[in-house]
């Protein structure tokens, strides 16, 4: 399948990054599958992640990212690293969900 024509794809479910650790041999998981199908920046996530943090993180996400109303794939890594710093100072949330999110991609 080639999805090369899609630039960017955001996974919030859990464990969308992760793949099945008894078949350690079997990395695919989703997020690497739709990067084998050439999307080219994808968000995913490593273990479960709570509602609230879900929520909070996207919300900061998109409005950074989709801002001035166009959207730049090629940010979104930067967009990540940036929505996760500035939830550091939330001291509400746990740590692993502070960091539960991935970027693979260009």
């Amino acid at each position: 399948m080639d999805l090369s024509r899609h630039q960017f794809v955001f996974l919030s479910a859990c464990e969308t990054a992760v793949s099945d650790f008894k078949m350690p041999n079997k990395v695919i998981h989703l997020a690497a599958g739709l990067q084998f199908a050439r999307v080219k920046n994808i968000i995913g996530t490593l273990w479960t992640v709570n509602n609230s943090t879900v929520q909070c993180l996207v919300e900061a996400f998109y409005k950074k990212f989709c801002g001035d109303g166009k959207m730049n794939p090629k940010g979104a890594a930067q967009v990540l690293y940036q929505v996760v710093h500035s939830l550091t100072h939330n001291k509400d949330m746990p740590l692993d969900q502070h960091i539960v999110f991935m970027h693979i991609g260009v």
